[in-house]
């Protein structure tokens, strides 16, 4: 089931003294989080919307004002806390998936049809992704380029060309 709402960023640290929030953002890029007109906090089981003020990109972090945070005491009380989108909200380019959709599929051999294991992570590496797959025998770190993924299918799983001896 694809989630509503989406991991977007954590906040760092307050930045100045009116309480803006710096962002670790966790989009393809900052850019992404800094467009938004509205972040969701995890609250008590919800997520509670919160209008974004102002918000520009700055190198690898988001400078964000949200309502309800208006001084550098409000700001350093939410560090620490994981801000989230809906995933209307996120534009994202045709043919491409969020990562969290990516999580608990199958890593399947697009030749034999075999299971390989189920991906529990997804991270960037520097040629392009790198999947944590679970296996019988434990954890492979498996590279997500295209000379081996075949297709992504969300509701089938990952189809990939093996790497010989990757899986024994």
């Amino acid at each position: 089931m694809k989630k509503e709402y989406l991991e977007c960023g954590r906040v760092c640290s307050a930045h100045g003294v009116r309480g803006v929030l710096k962002i670790e953002h966790w989009c393809d890029s900052a850019r992404v989080l800094a467009g938004q007109k509205c972040v969701y906090l995890s609250e008590g089981g919800k997520y509670v919307a919160r209008e974004v003020i102002t918000s520009s990109a700055s190198g690898q972090f988001v400078l964000m004002s949200i309502a309800g945070v208006s001084s550098r005491e409000d700001a350093q009380a939410m560090k620490g806390k994981v801000l989230y989108l809906k995933r209307e909200d996120i534009p994202i380019s045709e043919g491409a998936v969020f990562i969290a959709d990516m999580i608990d599929l199958p890593l399947i051999d697009v030749e034999s049809g075999d299971v390989l294991g189920i991906i529990t992570e997804v991270k960037d590496g520097v040629q392009g992704k790198l999947y944590t797959v679970k296996t019988e025998k434990g954890e492979v770190i498996f590279p997500g380029i295209s000379e081996f993924v075949k297709e992504i299918d969300i509701e089938r799983g990952v189809f990939v060309r093996t790497i010989p001896g990757f899986f024994d």
